[in-house]
């Protein structure tokens, strides 16, 4: 059995490097291609754009690794299967789960690297990648601009005729236009000689020191018509110093709430600790908002009273009438206005509180994320091993579609339910786990019908009531 064993887990290995190889390659080059924005026209040299792309690499991995045991167990199963060997096998009295033993335990063992390389590697490599990302600008600011051509930077369209110096910090021939804040295009526009490019690794700020140039800037009036007359203003300058955040540049915006979040950055213990005090922050903010709304409103949070107040005067129902005309109105437009005010502090509130509860939601998707990797190394191969005993095809053709549809699901039904749940329209756990619920079924099937050597499909119990309703519409002839 040393033997058999010996020589499944050669065969499996080999097929899984393999593809596991080739789909790094594809995915590596999705990654490239979503970046290409940003690497390109810049200047970056060979080993600053090998460290960004060794710093996306480990993100690409809960993606590769499960493809990568699914697709290698269709193929391998499917050619034991396709070359009679499982036939030998089973006649020799080996069943399917005695030949999966020890590509279980390899898969168990895979699943703990899987786990521990989440749980460790990617959070650092996703800090380290973002960090890089934003600090490429503090380490050569010139590549955020590149020459002859209008680079955004915020607020800031930027063009320059040539950069010179060591880091390319030196501009001539310098043209900014700065976009109105309200989006009504671009009003300003500064053209000067030459400048120099001023960062700090320890600044959040680039500066730009502008000499010799002129700013104008359009004027919108006041009147109506005025404005045809298109009036400026104009002036120049000897020096003139722009301050620009760095966290406009390289702005780039990948998938989703991965670059702006912080979770993907944390392990377990550290999502622990931060989801612990998110949600100590949010019940005192509930707690302090309820005690400030009922103080508007005047209801008093009063320990209970020993004695009962006896009431001396009775209030009158409408007590409106109590007041003189004249003032009605003031108490009515004060009424109002505090009714106003206490829907837009809920209001504000409601909307903080959402924020807050989403922020928690991601933070406690990431935390499941590092099991579900782990658990989706166990689903694909308990799919994939029964489904290639099944479809007895290996190869390159048919375990592919099989594979590549099943992925698919499994992607979208996880991409799904995090969404979802991120939206907080379902429990983060549900969200989370919803892909792995969902195709457990579908592994514990394929695992049942392959042990009994049940085919996929069985096309008789399909086919059994047609020819039924044919052979009652059509009798035979007697």
């Amino acid at each position: 059995m040393k033997i058999l064993d010996k020589y499944l887990l050669k065969t499996f290995l080999s097929t899984f490097l393999t593809v596991f190889v080739i789909l790094f390659f594809i995915f590596i080059l999705q990654s490239v291609w979503l970046f290409i924005a940003e690497l390109a026209g810049k200047d970056l040299d060979l080993p600053m754009v090998l460290k960004f792309l060794m710093f996306a690499m480990p993100r690409i991995i809960p993606l590769v690794l499960p493809l990568s045991v699914l697709l290698a167990s269709i193929m391998t199963f499917g050619n034991l299967a396709e070359n009679y060997e499982f036939a030998a096998m089973k006649s020799a009295g080996i069943s399917l789960q005695r030949a999966m033993k020890s590509l279980i335990v390899f898969i168990s063992i895979l699943s703990i690297i899987a786990f521990l390389f989440a749980n460790n590697v990617i959070p650092y490599a996703e800090y380290k990648f973002i960090n890089f990302r934003r600090n490429i600008a503090q380490l050569k600011p010139a590549l955020a601009i590149a020459e002859g051509q209008f680079s955004n930077v915020g607020l800031y369209s930027i063009k320059v005729n040539k950069k010179s110096g060591v880091n390319g910090n030196t501009l001539t021939g310098i043209t900014i236009h700065k976009k109105s804040p309200i989006g009504e295009g671009n009003k300003t526009v500064i053209k000067a000689k030459d400048g120099l490019l001023i960062s700090s690794e320890q600044s959040n700020t680039l500066q730009m020191v502008l000499n010799d140039g002129y700013y104008y800037e359009d004027i919108i009036p006041k009147k109506y018509e005025d404005r045809s007359k298109f009036p400026f203003a104009k002036s120049s300058f000897k020096k003139y110093n722009i301050n620009i955040d760095l966290s406009k540049l390289n702005k780039v915006d990948v998938n989703d709430v991965s670059v702006t979040n912080t979770n993907t950055m944390l392990n377990v213990s550290e999502l622990n600790y931060t989801l612990d005090s998110l949600h100590k922050n949010m019940n005192t903010e509930i707690i302090s908002f309820s005690e400030n709304i009922n103080q508007r409103i005047g209801i008093q949070r009063s320990p209970t009273l020993a004695t009962p107040v006896k009431r001396t005067k009775t209030l009158s129902n409408d007590l409106l009438s109590m007041y003189p005309n004249d003032q009605k109105l003031t108490i009515l437009s004060y009424a109002s206005s505090n009714v106003d005010n206490n829907l837009l502090s809920i209001t504000g509130t409601n909307t903080e509180l959402l924020f807050k509860q989403k922020n928690i939601n991601g933070h406690i998707l990431a935390f499941y994320d590092k099991f579900v990797i782990a658990f989706a190394c166990f689903l694909m191969f308990f799919i994939g091993a029964p489904l290639g005993a099944i479809i007895r095809k290996g190869g390159l053709g048919l375990p592919i579609v099989f594979a590549v549809l099943i992925f698919i699901t499994f992607h979208f039904i996880n991409t799904f339910g995090k969404r979802i749940s991120q939206e907080n329209g379902l429990s983060p756990l549900l969200g989370a786990w919803m892909s792995s619920l969902i195709l457990s079924p579908l592994a514990i099937l394929l695992t049942y019908r392959a042990t009994n050597d049940i085919g996929l499909i069985n096309m008789d119990i399909i086919m059994a009531p047609f020819q039924k309703l044919i052979q009652k519409i059509f009798p035979p002839p007697k």
